[in-house]
């Protein structure tokens, strides 16, 4: 019943901050011109750096969409990542505002970016969880806030409780890449049974991917048959 009631909430939510949009037409968060309901105006949705072909695993680009070298050599934890756009200018600035700055009405248009690059229904979303302490210096996990978006548009059941960050550890950016994998070793757990789901793992942007694959074999331990990443934005080397 409270999944019940939950969806039923940010359906509502939804609903509302849509009907205040439209009756408040917005401007463009990136050129200021009139963009009616939505954050980014048609223009510059178009002109976002979108990304191309790339391996269906890790997300980073090849010259046909094939598997990289290193995901058929040492294969991640995670099945599958879905990004749209590759972690560049405007986008970068974008998600710090989000990330950073409190502005939690991109959580919809990271959202709409995941749709926008095309996704398969999945059993569940997860939000890839912060830290008790990185939650509260922040006051909000971006990632459940786009999680809460997907679920919402897509009426896929958003998993809310049972998997949390046991291990606070140095955030990932401040890190060499090499160290990242060790950093995050152990952070995850999960409590709930996941016997033969297929999950969708959901965070603004994918670095290295060290954290995502920790989390995956964190959720495949509790028997998920699939894990894919669904992310706003990839880095690239």
């Amino acid at each position: 019943m409270s999944n019940f009631l939950a969806g039923t909430f940010d359906t509502v939510r939804k609903s509302a901050l849509d009907a205040a949009r439209r009756a408040l037409p917005q401007r463009c968060e990136l050129c200021a011109s009139a963009s009616g309901a939505c954050i980014i105006c048609k223009d510059c949705w178009r002109a976002l750096p979108w990304l191309g072909r790339a391996c269906s695993i890790c997300a980073l680009p090849t010259a046909a969409g094939e598997l990289c070298g290193q995901c058929l050599a040492h294969p991640p934890a995670f099945d599958a990542t879905i990004a749209a756009f590759a972690y560049a200018f405007p986008v970068d600035r974008l998600i710090h505002a989000f990330k950073y700055q409190g502005r939690l009405s991109l959580a919809d248009w990271c959202a709409d970016a995941i749709l926008a690059a095309g996704i398969q229904a999945q059993s569940c979303l997860i939000a890839l969880p912060l830290s008790e302490q990185r939650q509260r210096e922040r006051g909000w996990n971006q990632a459940a806030e786009i999680a809460r978006a997907i679920a919402a548009k897509t009426r896929i059941a958003l998993l809310k409780a049972g998997v949390r960050r046991v291990r606070a550890t140095p955030p990932q950016a401040a890190l060499p890449w090499p160290e990242r994998a060790r950093n995050v070793r152990g952070a995850f757990a999960c409590d709930v049974a996941l016997d033969g789901a297929t999950v969708a793992v959901i965070d603004d942007v994918m670095t290295t991917g060290a954290t995502l694959a920790e989390f995956a074999r964190t959720l495949k331990a509790a028997g998920a048959a699939r894990v894919e990443n669904w992310v706003v934005a990839r880095t690239l080397p």
